[in-house]
């Protein structure tokens, strides 16, 4: 069976995307898509390669982002994948800005961006929810962390170094109390006022060239560490590129950056 399919990614944050508008064509009877398929499409080497899987499902007067990890295991929010995933919709299902985007973690808002160079969309991501101080640690080094939450988890720390996070193959260790379902983890260093870089381990997927979710609770995490009044800009970059978030005086974290397609075709992985 062959079905069609498209690439795309947000400042290297790459994703499959399957468009699926009845949710027949990828899923089991209970609407569950074989996490072997996710698994087989992400391949880099075998198959299309990417950090997950975007399913693209009409329901009711709008569409779902059924969002899954490179190991098929399911997420509750991806703030890249989200662009991209508008960029689609745009793109190849006429969807007018601003646009609504049903996801695990309720709906979300995207937007064209005023800056950049029409390739920035903005994603509310909603409330974001700091649930206090945990740790994580690589190796023998342990550094204290941030429980920040963006509809998934994760756990954001500040290091002198970002090569301090070592190869980032294995998830950094973390309390499984916490994070009984597993965490992102970010390693976060700073670049200058209002300025910052992080790598990131993201569960099911491994070490990512960004995380938008993940941008997003360091932006967080730093305005706290800051002092930063509600409504001052962050610049986070990330190996793939740079991302800018807000925290609103409205306890609204506004994501912006690129979403790019760059492939679409079909296949019968």
């Amino acid at each position: 069976m062959s079905y069609p399919f498209l690439k795309g990614h947000g400042t290297e944050n790459d994703f499959v995307v399957l468009p699926d508008p009845d949710g027949s064509l990828h899923g089991y009877v209970d609407g569950e898509m074989p996490a072997e398929r996710v698994r087989a499409l992400c391949d880099r080497r075998a198959g299309l390669g990417g950090d997950g899987v975007l399913r693209a499902v009409r329901r009711e007067a709008g569409w779902f982002m059924d969002y899954r990890n490179a190991d098929g295991s399911v997420s509750e929010m991806c703030g890249n994948g989200i662009r991209v995933f508008a960029r689609y919709l745009h793109d190849h299902q006429g969807e007018a800005f601003p646009m609504r985007i049903q996801t695990r973690d309720g709906v979300k808002v995207l937007d064209c961006s005023a800056h950049g160079d029409g390739r920035d969309l903005t994603a509310d991501m909603g409330a974001p929810e700091v649930r206090g101080d945990t740790k994580v640690s690589v190796g023998d080094r342990a550094w204290p962390a941030q429980h920040v939450s963006m509809g998934n988890p994760h756990a954001v720390a500040f290091v002198d170094d970002l090569a301090d996070a070592g190869h980032l193959l294995e998830p950094p260790g973390h309390d499984s109390s916490v994070y009984p379902d597993g965490v992102n983890v970010e390693f976060v260093v700073r670049r200058g006022e209002h300025h910052v870089a992080m790598r990131v381990h993201e569960r099911g997927s491994g070490e990512t060239r960004s995380c938008g979710t993940g941008a997003c609770a360091v932006a967080v995490a730093a305005s706290l560490a800051d002092g930063a009044p509600r409504g001052t800009s962050y610049r986070v970059d990330v190996p793939g590129g740079t991302l800018h978030v807000e925290w609103t005086e409205d306890d609204r974290v506004l994501l912006t950056g690129p979403a790019v397609l760059v492939a679409e075709g079909t296949t019968d992985l």
